[in-house]
């Protein structure tokens, strides 16, 4: 009996000692016990965001110039209204009056406003690139900013609003849609190589033409 159970133990132990070298190896080869992900992904899922990165679009400028501002208008009503006035000399709501806001510093524009710190240290100017910066993702542009706006997406609706506000005493320039850097066409360029090729091939042949002709008229002089 007791043959029995020492060789049942023995096995048992001798399992578990298999069992624990197993799972240490594993874990060393497939990482599964760190909480980080490997430094380089396996593979790219297509379509995925890069983490810390975006997908680039079109230009600001060519965003721009394709802008609605009677659709501008309708979209800073429904948005913003809430909180903003647009008609010259409003009052100011939870946010500013933003009649003549393009152009003017960030965060000083509406005299007698209280704006949040983080704004008003801000510096600089409600140009284009800033007010498209702004209405993209408000916290990410100015951190700490009061606004509870979460942002606007969508190019279209965003480029009319800006294109509004500038409608209302601004009238500044808007950039200029950046043009396409020109593409080398493959196939011109293969055939312009081919022609090249066949150039030089019929100069060779002429050439050796000539030494045939030279080398004939010396035998025939012989």
């Amino acid at each position: 009996m007791d043959d029995r159970f020492n060789t049942a133990a023995g096995w048992v132990l001798f399992a578990g000692i298999v069992g624990l070298g197993l799972s240490s190896l594993s874990s060393k080869y497939f990482h599964g016990s760190k909480p980080e992900r490997p430094e380089t992904l396996g593979y790219i899922i297509e379509g995925a965001e890069v983490e810390g990165g975006e997908a680039a679009g079109p230009d600001l400028g060519t965003i721009l110039a394709e802008a609605d501002v009677a659709m501008g208008e309708q979209q800073a009503t429904a948005r913003c209204g809430s909180c903003h006035t647009f008609a010259q000399g409003g009052a100011a709501g939870t946010g500013p009056n933003l009649y003549g806001v393009m152009g003017q510093p960030i965060g000083t524009h509406a005299p007698g406003f209280g704006y949040s710190s983080a704004l008003a240290e801000n510096g600089g100017t409600w140009n284009f690139e800033a007010m498209n910066e702004w209405l993209l993702a408000p916290k990410r542009y100015v951190p700490g900013t009061t606004m509870g706006f979460a942002g606007l997406k969508d190019d279209a609706s965003r480029a009319s609003i800006i294109m509004y506000l500038n409608s209302l005493g601004s009238n500044l320039t808007p950039p200029a849609p950046q043009e396409a850097a020109p593409e080398e066409n493959g196939e011109e360029a293969d055939a312009g190589e081919a022609a090249e090729a066949e150039g030089a091939a019929d100069e060779e042949g002429a050439a050796a033409a000539e030494q045939d002709a030279a080398a004939e008229q010396d035998e025939g002089g012989a």
